[in-house]
């Protein structure tokens, strides 16, 4: 039986355990990236370790996210970001250069590689055959000094594509059809590879927007072969030496099917509040809109932008439309300037923002109250835009710009005849704004600002454990519920007794306080709790508040790793009923939690105090996870394996 792609990528990887899906597997790490929002704590992390330079092929952090500087925090990250990756061997982007999965595909993804990236959409490079996944930082830390990465193994879902898109449909909404397919919960534990005779007219951009957005089921990652488009993005980019052909055996073996027929999609959009809310255009078309927002990593490459200039040419904005539009890096938005795209968007009233992420992650650009918002972003959970009563539905830039020009939800095939585009045989390329690795053993000295505090650590975790739910809370509760970002709160990330006092501050203000009177506790959630943003503040701030334990009825994969790293016991009802029973104020011990970690066993107790009742919950831990929460997180277990050699 043959192998899939990503079970070659894997097999070529592999340092621990056996390709069985369910099976912890440790793999050989080839690049990491980190962004500015999580590389401050990540080489923070690194650091911690005592090495003297990374280990692996290629790290790279990216400045894209903590551009708006209204007061020293932001650039005081950046500053510090520029001396650590200069005093440890890694790439440094500067800021303005663009945003790290649109940059990391153009100049630096290789195909048949791993990547592991500090942000939950660097399964984006996927598109040029990568195995790349999202994770927390402490992990890309922890590969950063060779650690090699624990994963359990992932089922293989094959996703076939026939037959070709018609005009004015888009790969934005092929990752839309298989949302709607699979939920943001249904591609858990899997990797989605794509295969199909369609794939013959899908360019790197756009396989790029579908792998991106293949995060929101969930999956741990996407991958595509690496074949002659490849080949042509590649040399586009000046990269052609990097390329090689890749691609699944004529028998291999799957997990799962799904197909889709191209030319069947029509246009589609997400709907509040979240990715796989997935409905027609035409059911919606003519809903009044607010503000449309083009850009952010899943739709901003030069291909897309090029598209939307297209439909505005000649035309202007609606009066009652805000339109703002932020090319994906300095290499998109030089080429829609040089080509004359960028002066269609102006003259049709586009507002130009930086080449950053901006309003996906509620860095400025928030809607008007109770606003309605296109966006082609990846994500549209509550209250992430900035506006706690916004409805930001995700669509394609075509479906964007037509809706910017008419005021209303509008269907683009109206304009499929002008949408036509091939690749550039030639990206303008400059690194000017990429600082290269220093020399080993060059050294200098890492300006920390006031606000860059010291990595906080947990203890062991004690032979009994027993405290208050300070907080329950219902299904899909995503990680900006748990750690908002935002432009008031993201320049704290590398402070975390100030970012912690926003911990869930969406839901409940008084969590923080309570959580500090109370001395710590437990934190009860329903189904896929944690989903969304790798961000692992959404961790390591809730465990600087004390909290011991998740119980949960599931838990997102990255959520649930980084629970883990900073010593929080993931927990998971073994009845789901049992989750009624709990409230929050009540008292429970788990009185043998520690033994029962060390013992190996499946099972542990949960006792509400206040009656008694015990409650079992199920620890799905492997060896290694169960030593490192005894140990109070990864950082302890990584320096007690470094005493004992």
């Amino acid at each position: 039986m043959g192998l899939s792609l990503a079970h070659k990528i894997i097999h070529s990887h592999l340092v621990e355990g056996s390709m069985e899906p369910g099976k912890e597997i440790a793999l050989r790490v080839d690049q990491t990236l980190t962004q500015d929002a999580t590389g401050t704590m990540a080489w923070l992390q690194f650091e911690a370790l005592g090495l003297a330079r990374v280990k692996t092929e290629l790290s790279i952090t990216y400045v894209d996210h903590n551009t708006l500087q209204t007061g020293f925090e932001n650039a005081d990250d950046h500053r510090f970001l520029q001396d650590m990756t200069a005093k440890f061997g890694a790439y440094y982007s500067r800021p303005g250069n663009g945003i790290c999965h649109q940059l990391h595909l153009e100049r630096f993804g290789k195909p048949g590689k791993t990547l592991l990236g500090a942000d939950s959409h660097t399964p984006t490079c996927g598109a040029l055959g990568m195995l790349a996944i999202g994770v927390g930082g402490l992990d890309v830390a922890l590969a950063m000094g060779g650690v090699p990465f624990s994963l359990v193994m992932p089922k293989v879902i094959n996703v076939q594509l026939h037959g070709r898109l018609a005009p004015g449909v888009s790969a934005k909404d092929v990752i839309l059809e298989v949302l709607r397919r699979l939920s943001t919960k249904g591609g858990l534990r899997a990797v989605l590879e794509y295969s199909g005779d369609g794939l013959q007219y899908l360019s790197v951009p756009e396989r790029a927007t579908i792998t991106n957005m293949g995060a929101e089921t969930g999956a741990t990652a996407s991958i595509f072969p690496s074949d002659e488009k490849t080949r042509e993005f590649l040399a586009a980019q000046g990269r052609e030496s990097d390329w090689c052909s890749l691609g699944p055996d004529a028998d291999a073996h799957y997990d799962q099917v799904m197909e889709i027929s191209l030319g069947d999609l029509s246009p589609l959009v997400a709907c509040p509040h979240s990715p796989d809310q997935v409905k027609e255009v035409t059911e919606l078309a003519g809903m009044p809109v607010d503000q449309v927002v083009i850009g952010s990593c899943t739709n901003s490459s030069y291909l897309d932008l090029v598209k939307v200039a297209r439909i505005f040419q000649g035309g202007k904005v609606s009066p009652g439309v805000s339109l703002v539009l932020a090319p994906g890096s300095k290499q998109v938005l030089t080429m829609i300037s040089e080509h004359g795209y960028l002066g269609d968007m102006l003259r049709a009233g586009a507002r130009i923002l930086e080449c950053t992420c901006g309003p996906c992650i509620g860095m400025g650009q928030s809607p008007p109250s109770a606003g309605v918002s296109l966006r082609t972003n990846n994500r549209n959970f509550k209250g992430r835009s900035g506006t706690a009563d916004a409805q930001v539905y995700l669509v394609s830039p075509e479906t964007a710009a037509a809706s910017a020009l008419e005021g209303k939800l509008t269907d683009p095939r109206k304009y499929g005849d002008i949408l036509h585009l091939s690749m550039p045989e030639k990206f303008m390329v400059d690194d000017g704004m990429v600082i290269p690795p220093q020399p080993a053993g060059s050294s200098g000295e890492v300006r920390r600002g006031p606000n860059i505090k010291p990595l906080p650590l947990k203890s062991e975790l004690p032979a009994k454990v027993e405290g208050e739910v300070l907080i329950k809370v219902g299904d899909h509760i995503t990680t900006d519920h748990i750690m908002p970002a935002g432009a008031k709160i993201l320049p704290l990330r590398s402070n975390i007794p100030a970012i912690s006092r926003h911990v869930f501050g969406s839901l409940d203000p008084t969590f923080a306080e309570r959580a500090l009177t109370a001395g710590g506790g437990f934190i009860v959630g329903g189904e896929n709790y944690g989903q969304g943003s790798s961000r692992e503040h959404a961790a390591l701030a809730p465990m600087y508040l004390g909290i011991w334990a998740v119980l949960a009825k599931s838990i997102a994969r990255i959520h649930f790793d980084n629970l883990i790293n900073f010593g929080i016991v993931p927990l998971f009802f073994a009845c789901q009923n049992d989750y009624e029973v709990l409230a929050q104020g009540d008292r429970i011990a788990l009185p043998t939690l520690r033994a029962d970690i060390e013992a190996g066993r499946e099972l542990t107790r949960a006792v509400r105090l206040a009656t008694g009742k015990e409650l079992e919950m199920r620890l799905e831990l492997s060896q290694r996870q169960r030593v490192i929460l005894l140990s109070g997180g990864s950082i302890n277990w990584v320096r007690l394996k470094n005493k004992e050699q």
